[in-house]
């Protein structure tokens, strides 16, 4: 499913060169982003791929974005915003334009993430450990929901707030997205393969396929992990280059770092 068909950003110049966000793209040569179900913006750290999701989410108006009118400099937000141009994908059923984008849209950002993972640890060690321990000591489980709730409970859960954690990172990090990624709508997530490692990265990239095929799901995503980018089979835009080309994900610098790597170490994983 398409919702979001395709994005123009703002190409006006200013005199000043150091506007944020103008500054992030005065050297780009900017064609309009033709989004898939799932479409990859590709960068190094500093490319410009976080910012541009961000002004995505604003110019459509979805959930998770963050401001680019709030600083001293919002007339310049706003005046980039307005030079913004998008458009809506096809209804499968009818043929018909949408008229809007699904209510659950969401920008997910990558401190998102983490922040999600340790209040998913944080209601785990709470509501798991402590009720545990003190039915333990005896207590019933009513007896230890009640000190909880009390104000001696509540002093003792905030003693162990982002203590001793259940999970590793990883492992909630899958256990939010599982929870979170649901049907029916456009999801803007930036390098979600934090705390991922390389084999969850690729279980998370499998689910995202299965999402757009099954769940008429929407997926544009920021990420330089190599195993992301070989799992989705997606359209790829390289933000590091001048254009925002479109490339296969084997050409992409990261991709070929790692595979340069591994070769030059080969005979390390051949010999007996």
């Amino acid at each position: 499913m398409v919702y979001l068909s395709s994005f123009k950003l703002c190409e006006d110049k200013l005199n000043n060169p150091n506007i944020y966000p103008h500054n992030v793209f005065r050297d780009k040569d900017l064609y309009p982003f033709a989004f898939e179900p799932i479409t990859v913006l590709y960068g190094n750290n500093g490319s410009g791929k976080s910012t541009i999701l961000n002004i995505i989410a604003n110019k459509i108006g979805i959930k998770g974005s963050e401001s680019m009118l709030s600083s001293g400099m919002r007339m310049f937000g706003h005046e980039f915003l307005n030079g913004c141009r998008y458009s809506l994908g096809d209804d499968e059923e009818t043929g018909r334009t949408l008229r809007r984008i699904p209510k659950d849209s969401t920008l997910l950002k990558s401190e998102d993430i983490l922040y999600e993972i340790k209040k998913i640890q944080q209601t785990a060690a709470l509501s798991n450990g402590m009720v545990y321990d003190y039915m333990k000591d005896g207590k019933t489980k009513e007896e230890a929901e009640a000190y909880l709730s009390s104000k001696e409970g509540k002093k003792q859960i905030g003693y162990i707030k982002f203590a001793q954690e259940k999970y590793s990172n990883g492992e909630t990090a899958m256990m939010f997205f599982r929870d979170w990624l649901t049907p029916d709508a456009l999801y803007l997530l930036d390098e979600p393969e934090v705390s991922l490692s390389p084999a969850n990265q690729v279980k998370l990239a499998e689910e995202i396929v299965s999402m757009t095929r099954y769940l008429r799901c929407q997926f544009i995503i920021a990420t330089h992990s190599p195993f992301m980018l070989g799992t989705l089979n997606a359209k790829i835009y390289n933000i590091d280059t001048y254009d925002y080309r479109e490339c296969e994900w084997t050409e992409l610098e990261n991709v070929r770092y790692f595979y340069n790597f591994f070769k030059k170490h080969e005979r390390e994983f051949t010999e007996e």
